[in-house]
């Protein structure tokens, strides 16, 4: 069996650092708001090269902090619009919804997954107050016209890089492109914690230190609590472990790449479309490796039958979630017709050249 994702050898690559780091934890007494967190909080932001990174409990509640955030800062209020891709994992739009604020979809890009920028400006309203970036499958979204339609309309750029962490776009980190970001750390991600664990990073020094409190009950300092403020924090242990693995995010980030670059020369099968490897490889950072068929339930039963594991990412669009069910009656076939034909191939930092090899050879003969 070739797995999708082999999560357990993926960390015993740093089975000795990790394993003192949690007893380290452990003997300290301190499993909360300690100097773990902290350290992790200095090496992410620096890593990203943002000012400021805020440890929180998952991704989801990173980008309900940001948007919670400008609603107490009066930036934003309830019933105003935030853009976001038609064809996103349901966390963003949740985290938009959350705060009584309002999803507006726009397609894909047919060849990129990710949000279509020269569509964003037909979906901008009076009331639209932000555009969610989400750099889809680990390759950033990002350009001028973004840049220059965000300054237009005033409007937060706001990125979901729970996929994306270690891309660059023209020098600058995923994470550090918009005013602000929500990660995750779930255990599958590039960078994965051994639970659930997210961050938000950004440059705004106010939008930091509102999201801080938000977090701890709505307090910034103990038994005073200036906002109905939330609990969501980052545990000592899982930024240990965080921390050990932010070291080699980025040798594992070009392993990813070396994979992704033999799939797409040695897959040839025409029935498969398979990804488009951007100009600038480090625009990519390959969190999965997408490819697209018609026939794409019989593709994944076959890959099953001769051993090889994937998963759709994802089956059904946000708009068809009943959890929408006031959208249901939208139409997006790019993003419709994206979902009826995903797979995700297996690519992880751990995967051999012979497994790979096995994989094109068996997606050839399909």
């Amino acid at each position: 069996m070739i797995k999708f994702l082999d999560l357990q050898k993926v960390n015993l690559l740093h089975q000795e650092a990790i394993e003192k780091r949690m007893l380290d934890v452990f003997r300290s007494g301190w499993y909360l708001l300690g100097k773990e967190v902290k350290t992790f909080e200095e090496n992410l932001a620096q890593y990203i090269g943002s000012k400021h990174a805020i440890g929180v409990a998952n991704g989801l509640d990173a980008l309900r902090l940001i948007y919670r955030a400008y609603l107490e800062l009066g930036i934003m209020q309830e019933g105003d619009e935030v853009i976001a891709p038609a064809n996103t994992y349901i966390a963003s739009l949740l985290a938009i919804s959350d705060n009584g604020l309002v999803p507006v979809l726009v397609e894909p890009d047919d060849t990129t997954f990710n949000i279509d920028i020269s569509k964003i400006e037909a979906a901008i309203t009076s009331k639209t107050k932000s555009i969610l970036i989400v750099h889809l499958q680990g390759r950033v979204v990002y350009n001028e016209a973004l840049k220059s339609l965000a300054e237009k309309y005033q409007l937060k750029i706001v990125e979901d890089n729970a996929q994306a962490i270690g891309a660059m776009w023209n020098g600058i980190k995923t994470g550090n492109l918009g005013d602000a970001a929500g990660f995750s750390f779930y255990p599958g991600k590039n960078l994965g914690a051994l639970g659930d664990g997210g961050a938000v990073t950004t440059n705004d020094d106010i939008l930091a230190s509102t999201i801080r409190a938000i977090a701890n009950y709505g307090s910034n300092q103990k038994y005073v609590n200036i906002y109905k403020g939330l609990n969501s924090r980052l545990d000592e242990i899982q930024a240990a472990i965080l921390d050990v693995k932010l070291r080699y995010i980025d040798t594992e980030n070009e392993r990813r790449r070396q994979i992704a670059n033999k799939y797409n020369a040695g897959i040839t099968n025409p029935k498969i479309i398979l990804p488009e490897i951007p100009v600038n490889d480090l625009e990519h950072v390959w969190h999965v490796y997408v490819v697209r068929t018609e026939n794409r339930d019989a593709l994944q039963q076959y890959l099953t039958d001769k051993g090889i594991q994937t998963i759709i990412h994802y089956p059904i669009p946000p708009h068809k979630q009943h959890a929408y069910k006031e959208m249901n009656d939208l139409s997006f076939p790019i993003a419709e017709k994206m979902h009826k034909e995903v797979l995700s191939l297996p690519i992880s930092p751990v995967m051999t050249n012979e497994e790979v090899n096995t994989v094109i050879a068996i997606l050839n003969t399909f």
